[in-house]
Formats: structure tokens, sequence, C-alpha cells
């Protein structure tokens, strides 16, 4: 198990992956369509994308925390 001292980067690493798997395969399904070897362009879409999208997660969501902090009120 992780120390939950790493929670952050586990949660940031899980929806980075998640995130950019989605947005990939809808980006790669609009670029090219249903073709023969989808999958394969849509996983090398993927790969980098999700090398980008994890270490901006860890920058921006701190950002995002306090923005949201900001905009909403204690109930």
């Amino acid at each position: 198990m992780i120390p939950a001292r790493y929670a952050h980067i586990a949660f940031g690493f899980f929806l980075s992956g998640m995130m950019s798997f989605l947005v990939s395969g809808i980006s790669t399904f609009l670029a090219v369509g249903m073709v023969t070897g989808f999958l394969g362009q849509w996983i090398g879409a993927w790969l980098p994308s999700w090398a980008v999208a994890f270490p901006i997660v860890l920058v921006v969501a701190p950002a995002a925390r306090r923005l949201v902090a900001k905009l909403t009120i204690p109930e």
C-alpha cells in the first residue's frame, strides 16, 4: 500500500491517466475515425499525453483547490 502522505501523487497519477486516456481516445477518433489500427493509434497518442498530463496535474491541482475554496462557502 501507498503511505497516505503520497495520496495526492497517487490521485494525480490515476486522474491524469484516466482523463488523458479518454481525451486522447476522443481526439484520435475525431481525427482518423474508426479505422484499422485505431487502438494502436489511440495508445500511441495516449502514452505521451499521460506523460505530459501527470506532472501538469501535480502542479495545477493546488491552484484549482484554492480557486474552488474561494468560490465555495462552507456548510
